[in-house]
């Protein structure tokens, strides 16, 4: 690698040869992905109770949240009761899905649920721009209930349904809720990644300190919120 923050300059077959070695590593992780899954369809599930949630018509029972489908996938959006802007990262995590009506092929519904009261959270939903579906848990216990509570961090959640009756199937937090992104992927690709200092980068890459390029909550209602 160059010292000023660019590739080294080769050939087309050195090239080629060096992109063939990484790809059998990016098809090795391909198929660990493909046995990741196959072991996440094969966990069990757990029973839970009838929650109400609160939704944008009124107080909704969860089983109701999967608006007739089968399965449901939940983003936990952070809150912070009275701030004005709301988790930069959760408000970045959620602009990006904007066209979600594909899930009902598969019999699925993805909506993001927080500890905010429905009112305050419908409001912040306008405000940033966001085009997922909200419900409140801030009159439930359901947010604490599969690891969401309030003050916490966020988390993604999937529940399976039979009838009236929900089921818990899945559960990650932190970084696990990567693999649901496009943003990180495409940034990956990057020959400069996400220039991030706790990353394997070459010497004299463009490093900042995490997080500091992310988009902040007010950067994401600049960008696609409601204009006054």
């Amino acid at each position: 690698m160059t010292a000023n923050g660019s590739p080294r300059v080769v050939d087309q077959n050195t090239w080629q040869l060096e992109l063939d070695e990484l790809r059998v590593r990016e098809k090795t992780a391909t198929r660990e992905l493909d046995a990741i899954a196959a072991q996440r369809r094969r966990l069990p599930m757990v029973e839970l109770p009838d929650y109400t949630l609160e939704g944008d018509d009124g107080p909704v029972r969860l089983v109701d949240v999967f608006d007739g489908k089968t399965q449901l996938i939940t983003y936990h959006h952070m809150w912070f009761p009275g701030d004005e802007w709301q988790c930069g990262g959760c408000t970045m995590f959620t602009s990006q899905f904007t066209r979600l009506d594909f899930l009902g092929n598969y019999d699925a519904r993805f909506v993001v649920v927080t500890q905010g009261p429905i009112d305050d959270a419908l409001d912040y939903r306008r405000r940033v721009g966001n085009k997922m579906t909200w419900y409140s848990t801030a009159n439930s216990d359901f947010g604490a209930d599969v690891d969401a509570p309030a003050g916490g961090g966020f988390a993604l959640n999937v529940f399976f349904r039979d009838g009236d009756t929900v089921y818990r199937t899945w559960h990650s937090d932190g970084r696990g809720t990567e693999q649901l992104s496009h943003i990180f992927p495409l940034i990956d690709l990057l020959p400069w990644g996400r220039q991030e200092d706790w990353q394997d980068s070459p010497s004299g890459w463009p490093q900042s300190p995490a997080y500091s390029k992310w988009p902040d909550s007010p950067d994401i209602a600049a960008l696609y919120g409601e204009k006054s």
